[in-house]
C-alpha cells in the first residue's frame, strides 16, 4: 500500500513537472521569430483591450445630416487682429505690410522691424505729408489667403519667396512688384551629423537629388512642413518634383518618383516646432529650414549640417492694383531704404545675405503649376496608403457654451479638407465614452453620419479624457486589421481637463508602443496637459481660440489627412 502511494506521488510529481515544462515552453516559444517591436505592440494592444472592457463604451444611434460641399474660404480665416502688429506707424498716412516671422519676430528674427522703426523716424514724406509703415506678422500662406479671398488686403505683402505672388496672379488677383528682393535667405535641409557623414561616404557629395534618392531608398527619415502654409515646405515640394522631371514636375514619372519618396517620409509637420521636436527625439534624421533660422540657433548648428536646396528666398515686396498711389509710393521708399548698403550689411548680422556658394539648378515655375503641385501633394502625400483617423470630442460640462460651439464649427468646416479615400470615426466622452461614428471610408455617406453626430453633441458631466483616447485606440487597431498598411492617427478636441477614468500614466506606454500620433486641439484649454498627450509621439498641439481654430484645423487636416 505504501509502495502504491509512493508510485502515485511520483507519477503526480512527474505530471506537474511535465505541465510546468510545457507551460514554460509555450511561454518561451510563443514569441519565437517575432521582433521586439511586434511583441511590444501586441502587449500594448492587449492592455488597450483590457481597458476597453472596463470602460464599456456605448454605441450611439447614427444620425445623418445633409453635407454642404461648398464653403466660404473667407469665414474660415481668423480675424486679422489675431496677427500681431510688430511695428506701429507714427504718422496719419502710412502703409501696412504683411511680413513673415523670420523678418518680424523677436531678437535675431527682427530685421524688418528694425528697418521699419528706422524708416519711421527718418522723416520720409509723400507729397509733403509725413509717412511711415506698419508691420504685421503674417505667414506667407496665410497672407495669400487673406489677399485672395479679399477678407483683408494689406498695402504691402512680403512673403519669404515669390511663389505666393505667382499663385495669387494665377488665382486672378492683380499683383504688382514693388521690389523683387528685400533681403536674401536660403532654404536648406538639416541633416544630423552622423547622417550627413554616412551619406557623404556613400554618395560623395550631398545635394537635393542625393537626399531625395536616399530618402526614397529608406536610408534615413526626412521631414518637411506643410506646403500650403510654409514657403520652405512649398519650395521643397516643387524642387523634389523637379528632381524627377525638371521640365514637367507634374508628369507621371515625377508623380511616381514622388510617391516613392513620400512613402519613406514619417509625416509632414504641421509646424516647424513639431518637426524640430521629432528630430530631437530621433524620429527624423533630416528636416527643412531656412538658413537664417539655422545659423541663429547654436544648438542646431552644433547638431546638424546645412545643405542648401531649391529656389532662393528673396523676400520680395508686393502690392495690389487696388492700393492707393500714395501708399504705393510709401512702399517704394521703404524698399529703397531697406536696400541701402548700410541696411543690407545690417541684415547680415541678422543671418540674411549669407553667400553659401550655392547655385540654383531648379527651373522657374508659374503660379498654376504651384497650385497644381499643392493639390497633387494633398492627393499623393500618403503614397496610396489609407489613413485611419478617429476624432475624440470632449463633451463634458466644462465644454458647455462657446468651447463646444467652436469645436462643432471647426470640425464641420474642416471636413472638406479630409481626403475621401481616408477612414474616419468619431468618439465623444464625458463621464462615459460614446462611439458616435464607427471608422469607415470618408465618402458622402460617412460624411453625412459624421456631420450629424457632430451637430448632435451636447455638453454635461465629468471628463474622462483618457477613456476616450483608449476607446479610439481600440477602434483604430480593429480597423488596421482590415488595412494593415494604413497610417493611424487621432485628434483629441478638449479643454484639457480630466477628472474621471484612466490617467496619462495609464495610457502613455501602450500609445507609445503602438506609435499612434495624438494631435490635440485645445478650446480655452489647459494647454500643457494637452501638450503632454501630443508629446507621446511627437504630434502637434494647437491652442485654438475661437477666432482662428477653423483655419488652424484646415492647415492641420491638409498636412495630416
Amino acid at each position: 500500500m505504501k509502495n502504491n502511494k509512493i508510485q502515485i506521488f511520483v507519477i503526480g510529481a512527474m505530471g506537474v513537472v511535465v505541465f510546468v515544462l510545457v507551460f514554460f515552453g509555450i511561454v518561451l516559444t510563443r514569441n519565437a521569430g517575432k521582433s521586439k517591436k511586434t511583441i511590444n505592440t501586441e502587449s500594448a494592444a492587449k492592455v488597450i483591450e483590457r481597458y476597453v472592457k472596463n470602460i464599456g463604451p456605448r454605441q450611439a444611434e447614427v444620425i445623418k445630416s445633409p453635407v454642404e460641399l461648398a464653403n466660404s474660404r473667407v469665414d474660415e480665416l481668423p480675424d486679422i487682429d489675431t496677427n500681431e502688429i510688430t511695428v506701429q506707424p507714427n504718422t496719419i498716412l502710412y502703409a501696412e505690410i504683411f511680413a513673415t516671422s523670420e523678418k518680424c519676430g523677436p531678437g535675431r528674427d527682427g530685421w524688418i522691424n528694425e528697418m521699419a522703426k528706422k524708416f519711421n523716424n527718418a522723416g520720409y514724406e509723400v507729397k509733403g505729408e509725413p509717412v511711415s509703415v506698419m508691420i504685421r506678422s503674417v505667414a506667407s500662406g496665410l497672407g495669400m489667403d487673406y489677399i485672395s479671398t479679399g477678407k483683408y488686403v494689406p498695402d504691402g505683402y512680403t512673403p519669404s519667396n515669390d511663389f505666393w505672388s505667382k499663385m495669387l496672379i494665377a488665382d486672378g488677383v492683380q499683383m504688382e512688384t514693388v521690389s523683387d528682393r528685400l533681403v536674401d535667405n536660403t532654404a536648406g535641409i538639416l541633416l544630423s551629423k552622423d547622417t550627413h557623414k554616412r551619406l557623404v561616404e556613400k554618395y560623395g557629395s550631398i545635394n537635393l537629388k542625393t537626399i531625395v534618392e536616399a530618402t526614397a531608398n529608406g536610408e534615413f527619415a526626412m521631414g518637411y512642413t506643410n506646403p500650403y502654409a510654409s514657403a520652405t515646405g512649398l519650395n521643397f515640394l516643387i524642387s523634389t518634383l523637379q528632381t524627377y522631371n525638371v521640365q514637367d514636375p507634374l508628369s507621371s514619372d515625377a508623380v511616381e518618383g514622388f510617391q516613392s519618396f513620400q512613402s519613406n517620409v514619417p509625416f509632414v509637420a504641421y509646424t516647424t516646432l513639431q518637426m524640430r521636436d521629432a528630430a530631437e527625439t530621433g524620429t527624423l534624421d533630416g528636416f527643412v529650414m531656412e538658413y537664417q533660422t539655422y545659423i541663429n540657433d547654436s544648438e542646431l548648428v552644433r547638431k546638424y549640417e546645412f545643405t542648401p536646396f531649391g529656389f532662393l528666398h528673396t523676400n520680395p515686396l508686393y502690392t495690389t492694383s487696388e492700393t492707393e498711389e500714395t501708399k504705393k509710393e510709401i512702399l517704394r521708399q521703404f524698399a529703397q531704404f531697406c536696400q541701402t548698403e548700410e541696411n543690407q550689411k545690417l541684415a547680415k548680422e541678422y543671418g540674411f545675405n549669407v553667400d553659401l556658394n550655392y547655385t540654383v539648378e531648379q527651373r522657374e515655375v508659374d503660379g498654376t503649376t504651384l497650385l497644381n503641385a499643392q493639390e497633387l501633394w494633398k492627393k499623393e502625400k500618403d503614397s496610396g496608403k489609407p489613413i485611419l483617423a478617429v476624432f475624440v470630442a470632449d463633451v463634458s460640462g466644462s465644454m458647455d457654451g462657446e468651447p463646444l460651439n467652436s469645436l462643432k464649427t471647426s470640425l464641420i468646416n474642416g471636413m472638406q479638407y479630409i481626403n475621401t479615400t481616408n477612414y474616419v470615426g468619431l468618439v465623444s466622452y464625458s463621464d462615459e465614452v460614446v462611439i458616435n461614428v464607427p471608422v469607415g471610408q470618408f465618402n458622402l455617406n460617412q460624411q453625412s453620419a459624421f456631420k450629424g453626430a457632430v451637430e448632435s453633441l451636447s455638453a454635461s458631466g465629468g471628463t474622462a479624457t483618457f477613456d476616450g483616447i483608449i476607446v479610439a485606440t481600440d477602434m483604430l487597431l480593429a480597423a488596421k486589421e482590415q488595412y494593415p498598411d494604413a497610417k493611424l492617427m487621432m485628434f483629441v478636441l478638449s479643454d484639457g481637463e480630466t477628472n474621471r477614468g484612466y490617467s496619462l500614466k495609464d495610457i502613455q506606454e501602450p500609445i507609445d508602443a503602438l506609435n499612434i500620433p495624438i494631435y490635440t486641439i485645445g478650446y480655452n484649454a489647459d494647454i500643457p496637459a494637452l501638450e503632454s498627450i501630443s508629446a507621446i509621439n511627437e504630434a502637434a498641439s494647437i491652442n485654438a481660440d475661437s477666432d482662428d481654430v477653423v483655419y488652424k484645423l484646415k492647415n492641420l487636416f491638409n498636412s495630416s489627412l
